[in-house]
């Protein structure tokens, strides 16, 4: 398995654990299906009122789409498949509140399940980075979800610059991405904290309160998403090239 749920039914809050440490967490297409499924389930279970979604493991949060991932592709140009368009829980239709817990490195295909989380708590060890334009790919989705919670000088810095830099959770909680930076180790535990909170309130207000929020950014997210296949398919470059980029890279960045 590599996903992993856990469901307080004291506290009435789930813990969404993406849990393959050893690949930093980035996400296969098993664990996609697994994580759509589980905010499909979740939808029907009463007994929670709040999620926390999190990652196993002190190196990453997540870094993305696994990229030993095979995607199948239709023939046709106008058909292409992103992966990861569906993974988070909005788009799965789950208007249960959603806090992220991020310890380590959350990166590219990481930010579709941050873009979705309706607030973040991080360790001092998160750091936060796009490398697509590193490696000759267009950030398409992963900047649009950020560019919505984040100063757009900001969220254009972090898709420009690639793997060369990296968002520190202070700087991240300044600019306002991350709600609350914690002690050392202390993001999950946090998160829970808030979570229970929000599960100990009338459930119809939260759902609501997390559905308007959304519908304020859902139509300018919906407008911006119908470009980025477009965008994606002039802009990359073919994926060997994008293997040899990714296997030449640099491994220093400056953590600001």
């Amino acid at each position: 398995m590599s996903l992993d749920v856990t469901i307080d039914k004291d506290t009435a809050v789930a813990v969404v654990t993406l849990d393959r440490p050893d690949r930093l967490n980035a996400i296969d297409l098993p664990m996609r299906d697994e994580l759509v499924a589980a905010w499909r389930d979740l939808r029907f279970d009463d007994t929670v009122r709040a999620v926390v979604l999190t990652g196993a493991g002190e190196r990453a949060f997540c870094t993305g789409l696994d990229r030993d991932a095979v995607v199948p592709q239709p023939g046709s140009p106008y058909m292409t498949d992103d992966p990861l368009l569906r993974v988070g829980p909005k788009s799965n239709d789950l208007w249960k509140p959603v806090v992220a817990a991020v310890r380590g490195m959350a990166c590219g295909g990481a930010f579709y399940l941050l873009g979705e989380a309706d607030f973040l708590i991080a360790d001092p060890t998160a750091a936060f980075f796009d490398p697509h334009t590193t490696y000759g790919m267009v950030s398409a989705y992963e900047s649009m979800l950020m560019a919505l919670r984040m100063p757009y000088g900001e969220a254009a810095r972090m898709a420009l610059m690639g793997s060369a830099e990296r968002l520190s959770a202070r700087r991240a909680h300044e600019i306002g991405l991350v709600s609350e930076v914690t002690g050392a180790g202390g993001a999950l535990a946090a998160a829970v904290d808030c979570a229970t909170v929000l599960a100990g309130y009338p459930p119809a207000g939260v759902q609501g309160t997390v559905r308007a929020l959304w519908a304020a950014r859902e139509a300018a997210l919906a407008q911006a998403f119908a470009q980025a296949p477009h965008l994606i398919a002039l802009g990359n470059l073919p994926g060997e090239r994008q293997t040899e980029l990714f296997r030449s890279r640099r491994r220093e960045h400056r953590l600001r």
